[in-house]
């Protein structure tokens, strides 16, 4: 897992939880990408950018918190890049709480 601490900074941003909490379910919260799964490659920046309703410079800021976090994963395909939840790390995370030391 990577530093706790680097972990509960990413999540201690109203938008960032709003991304993670949107990618836990992206088909429900993002319109279909042409030739892209939205669960299998992620959701393209530009779609997280429009809902999140700032401009592109902030959110691929917050997504890049996220990713150096380990909390997303990104893939990129051409000259879009796509992000993906990465549901290992966040489960350790609830590990790591529900530790007894």
């Amino acid at each position: 897992m990577n530093n706790p601490i680097d972990i509960f900074k990413a999540l201690s941003n109203d938008a960032r939880l709003q991304i993670l909490e949107w990618l836990k379910n992206p088909e429900g919260h993002f319109s279909p990408q042409e030739g892209i799964d939205l669960v299998e490659v992620g959701v393209c920046v530009s779609q997280i950018t429009s809902k999140l309703n700032m401009n592109q410079s902030t959110a691929s800021q917050y997504l890049s918190i996220l990713q150096r976090a380990g909390l997303v994963n990104a893939t990129r395909i051409g000259k879009w890049t796509y992000y993906k939840r990465n549901e290992d790390a966040i489960n350790r995370i609830g590990t790591f709480l529900q530790k007894d030391e």
